[in-house]
């Protein structure tokens, strides 16, 4: 019989001690989400559960390393984005460019893409960016990374990271207004 923790302090201590069932019951109740953390950055979906797996191994080898001053969901997503970045980095070095080309930037986004977008759609769109975009994108947009730690992480400066970052939702703007216009035309 599975014994149910519902102390996650206890839990935490449990698992850092080599508490097996302590350490599945963690791994189950973060599993899906971290899953969907590390399919941001990469795919196919095979390749960000490799990724997620390692950065639970990570976790329960650093565990007694977590000071429970934040929340433990948000010590663990942030060792699963460092698995994907250091896989990415890895793969492929970030190739980044520093400039915006102004004559290509809307001033904002038009009143008709503001609609409800269905949210494979809006992976697809995302998965579509190169790599150097998504990530930043990712990192700032979804997971909530300051420019100045995207910076640090990726090896960067804070303006390129912002660059990146514009130039994504720039591409993700005109990628979602090509996508409704063929639905509306379909």
């Amino acid at each position: 019989m599975i014994q149910l923790y519902t102390n996650e302090k206890k839990l935490i201590e449990k698992a850092a001690a080599g508490d097996r069932k302590a350490q599945k019951h963690l791994y189950d109740k973060h599993a899906s989400r971290m899953l969907s953390v590390c399919r941001q950055y990469v795919l196919p979906v095979e390749l960000a559960e490799e990724l997620m797996l390692n950065g639970f191994f990570k976790v329960f080898t650093k565990l007694d390393s977590f000071s429970h001053q934040g929340s433990f969901e948000g010590w663990v997503r942030r060792i699963m984005v460092r698995e994907c970045i250091d896989y990415l980095r890895k793969k492929d070095p970030f190739k980044y460019s520093s400039s915006i080309d102004e004559e290509k930037e809307p001033a904002c986004m038009d009143e008709d893409t503001d609609d409800d977008i269905d949210m494979n759609v809006l992976q697809q769109a995302i998965d579509g960016l190169p790599v150097g975009y998504k990530t930043v994108f990712v990192m700032y947009a979804i997971d909530g990374f300051k420019h100045g730690e995207i910076a640090q992480v990726l090896q960067i400066s804070e303006s390129t990271s912002k660059t990146q970052f514009r130039k994504a939702r720039l591409m993700l703007q005109e990628e979602l207004k090509m996508m409704k216009k063929k639905h509306y035309e379909a």
